[in-house]
């Protein structure tokens, strides 16, 4: 369907190059709708059609997204990978192999850890080139400060580093260049929307119908807003300032700031005012030195309730670690741990992994 009358006769029948052209702001959302439908052409890049739209690669015309118009991009090359823009710049194959082999889109930022790659500037284009529906490329150089903001550069591109990026439904605007946002926790975050939502439909004790979760580094609301649209109550606490005005701006760009009661404090200053009453029935610790807040998070849960604890674990202690300090705050307070589960998300640096364990306590 095309919210301009979209003319598909320029595409014609049995083309095996055709494109659904949208508004640049829409294009990350339409990708996944397209990819939802099963006509998104993967093996094509994105490429800029005019100054404010781009041209999406499908396999078939959608019949539930809606477009502009769909067009043939006959000729075209199928230029796939980052190597091949380079080459065309240039480059020789010794100095492919120094360029970034990973980096991720968000929103309308890419977001690369340029490492040792030769003429930055020029990777950037390439990724642009790549990517069309991206405007703005950032280098990233690690995250800073009590507040763990990140130290971005642009290295292409109009340098504009506030976005909307969208992931299974959820859509999350920030600036990249003082929030941090990262692309491997992308699995963690639909999966905290899930077990929200599979709690409630099993009348879980701890995922009742009006669960009430407690996210106690909430950020922009990571998980915050995917648990809120499945239904959950959610205590998002969040002390950085910018992160915190970012965690509001998306409860309303969710509509979910019914459901979202947002706190710009230490999150044991919010625990230490709960009553018993105010137990919660899940909490999300999503920050890697989160055990150091045990004793709070327990005080919040209620018996029976769900822990979900992130940790930065050295390979040789993963799980062990993260479930003996668990286990060790647990008894301190005269409670009780099943784990439920044990997850790794991603790698955190060289040697270290990004675990998270899901535990019931009573």
């Amino acid at each position: 369907m095309s919210d301009e009358q979209g003319r598909t006769d320029s595409a014609g029948e049995g083309a095996d190059a055709l494109a659904v052209v949208v508004a640049k702001p829409r294009s990350q959302t339409v990708i996944e709708q397209l990819r939802a439908e099963g006509v998104y052409d993967a093996d094509r890049s994105v490429r800029e059609w005019e100054a404010d739209s781009v041209a999406i690669p499908v396999t078939d015309p959608p019949q539930s997204v809606t477009y502009r118009e769909v067009v043939r991009q006959v000729g075209e090359p199928r230029v796939r990978t980052l190597a091949d823009h380079l080459r065309e710049r240039g480059w020789t194959d010794a100095e492919c192999e120094q360029a970034p082999s990973s980096w991720a889109v968000i929103g309308s930022v890419v977001l690369v850890d340029i490492g040792d790659s030769p003429r930055p500037a020029e990777v950037g284009e390439a990724l642009l080139a790549l990517h069309g529906e991206a405007d703005t490329v950032l280098a990233r150089h690690g995250i800073d400060g009590d507040h763990r903001e990140p130290d971005v550069e642009v290295i292409a591109g109009t340098g504009d580093t506030e976005t909307i990026h969208t992931e299974h439904g959820t859509r999350y605007s920030m600036d990249l260049a003082e929030v941090m946002f990262s692309h491997g926790n992308k699995a963690e975050r639909a999966r905290m929307g899930e077990v929200v939502s599979e709690g409630q439909a099993s009348g879980d004790a701890a995922s009742d119908t009006d669960e009430h979760v407690l996210d106690m580094f909430a950020g922009i609301g990571y998980f915050t807003l995917p648990m809120a649209r499945a239904g959950a109550t959610v205590t998002a606490v969040e002390r950085n300032p910018t992160a915190f005005r970012f965690l509001v701006e998306n409860t309303m760009l969710n509509d979910v700031s019914e459901r979202v009661h947002p706190y710009r404090a230490d999150c044991r200053e919010v625990v230490s005012g709960f009553a018993t009453e105010q137990r919660v029935d899940r909490v999300v610790m999503g920050y890697y030195e989160a055990w150091e807040y045990l004793d709070s998070a327990l005080t919040a849960l209620a018996p029976g309730g769900v822990l979900h604890m992130h940790e930065a674990t050295p390979e040789a202690l993963v799980f062990d670690r993260p479930i003996e300090r668990l286990e060790s705050a647990a008894a301190e307070a005269g409670r009780s741990v099943e784990v439920l589960d044990t997850r790794r998300v991603k790698g955190y640096s060289e040697g270290v992994a990004h675990v998270v364990v899901d535990a019931r306590i009573d």
